[in-house]
């Protein structure tokens, strides 16, 4: 593995722009096909697309489904405000709460990783 850490975060919400979150998708699935050191956060309106993406029959699944060791799940504060909260955890994401309720960004930047945002 290489020293490379990429955190890709998500803020994209499907319905606003598809592209952006398939392009975060794709861009972790790149650095971890290299070897490098990837994690998947959604926060913000992305948790919206975590949750839409979990569904088997959606068509960006496949790429859930390929970085599910490298998604660490969606903002828990987030998730709740959204009413995504539910769909999230059924398919077997973490709500992440470590800042207060809310997602850390800071922890990813203080582990070492550079932030992708999408």
């Amino acid at each position: 593995m290489s020293h490379t850490k990429i955190a890709v975060v998500i803020y994209e919400p499907l319905n606003s722009d598809g592209s952006r979150v398939y392009r975060g998708l794709k861009t972790a699935l790149e650095f971890k096909t290299a070897g490098d050191d990837v994690v998947v956060v959604f926060d913000g309106s992305g948790v919206e697309s975590l949750a839409a993406i979990s569904a088997p029959a959606h068509k960006m699944n496949p790429l859930a489904v390929a970085l599910q060791d490298n998604i660490l799940g969606a903002c828990g504060f987030c998730a709740t405000s959204h009413g995504v909260a539910e769909p999230i955890t059924t398919s077997g994401w973490a709500l992440l709460t470590d800042n207060k309720g809310e997602a850390s960004i800071r922890n990813l930047v203080v582990d070492g990783y550079q932030i992708l945002n999408f």
